[in-house]
């Protein structure tokens, strides 16, 4: 398993949110790098977005693609896209969920 993981939860329809693209950078400001990218799968889980054992200490932010998500079903969202900005200090493993519906969605630190 990656150091950085996450899920997303389509919580309208209290299902998993499968088949999102999902993108992570490293940088900061106005300067990212793209290190990787990834679709959920049906659980709305992906468990291996990252190769490396471990990712330098810095900034860090996923990148959600929720619209092409909700136009494959036919639903008016007011994010295109979803982006969440974290701070890696440690060795530890990181789990980003996001909790997402269209007109709303909120995120924490999982475990």
């Amino acid at each position: 398993m990656s150091q950085v993981t996450t899920h997303i939860l389509d919580t309208t329809l209290g299902k998993p949110a499968d088949a999102v693209t999902i993108i992570l950078y490293a940088g900061g400001n106005d300067e990212w790098i793209e290190l990787s990218r990834g679709l959920t799968d049906a659980d709305g889980r992906i468990q291996d977005l990252i190769k490396e054992d471990l990712l330098l200490h810095g900034i860090y932010k996923l990148r959600f693609e929720t619209k092409d998500y909700y136009d494959k079903k036919h639903i008016q969202t007011f994010y295109p896209y979803v982006e969440i900005i974290f701070e890696i200090d440690s060795a530890e493993h990181y789990h980003v969920p996001l909790l997402l519906n269209p007109f709303g969605y909120s995120t924490y630190r999982g475990t």
